[in-house]
């Protein structure tokens, strides 16, 4: 059973960076070494750090990082400024949002597909894979600005594509993660440039789909 890897030591209330569960020129020609070095080792190491910096002697030291997501959209939880919840609430965001994303990668694989529960559903609600790709690159391309594309699992079972700009989950409005694809530039600009449709048709090869089945269940 795979888990999202969040690193936590509850005494000093510290979030750690996580580890990739593949190498890191591994998803090449789709995401190049270069891409993953300055997104994981750079972009995420620098949510972690602000996230550590901001907690200490707030109600949310000590919790786990899915209760800050949630918690730092009720104003009333902290007595802080806005500025530092939305600051409390993009590093935390992003943090969750890169573990999902990259826990759900592996090397390059042609004609993936999902199995399962999860494959039957997908046909059930979209009518085929391919129309749910379609939908999924659609959202996700046509976000505006930086974001994520997520396919999700409301309480029912029931899929759902949604698009979070910026840092926003989909845990915030009570669906459970499945998938995601990153379209903030950091995540694909060295490979293609500003060629977002590109990337996100390349992404299909990398996804671990017994990753996602597993979240769905």
């Amino acid at each position: 059973m795979h888990a999202i890897i969040i690193k936590t030591n509850k005494a000093m209330s510290k979030f750690e960076l996580m580890t990739l569960p593949f190498a890191p020129e591994a998803l090449e020609p789709v995401i190049s070494r270069e891409t993953i070095a300055l997104h994981h080792g750079k972009h995420l190491q620098t949510y972690v750090n602000n996230l550590n910096g901001l907690l200490p002697g707030t109600p949310f030291e000590g919790m786990a990082l899915e209760d800050i997501v949630c918690k730092a959209e009720d104003g009333a939880f902290c007595p802080a400024t806005q500025e530092t919840l939305n600051s409390v609430k993009n590093n935390a965001g992003q943090i969750l949002n890169h573990n999902l994303y990259f826990e759900a990668l592996q090397a390059p694989r042609l004609n993936s597909l999902p199995t399962g529960a999860l494959a039957e559903a997908i046909d059930r609600q979209f009518g085929s894979f391919e129309a749910f790709q379609k939908e999924f690159a659609k959202k996700g391309t046509t976000l505006f600005g930086s974001g994520w594309v997520w396919l999700s699992a409301d309480a029912d079972g029931q899929l759902v594509i949604t698009q979070e700009p910026n840092a926003q989950n989909p845990i915030t409005k009570g669906l459970k993660p499945l998938l995601t694809f990153d379209v903030w530039e950091h995540a694909y600009y060295v490979d293609y440039q500003n060629r977002r449709a590109d990337h996100l048709a390349a992404m299909w090869q990398v996804v671990n789909w017994d990753v996602v089945e597993q979240r769905y269940h």
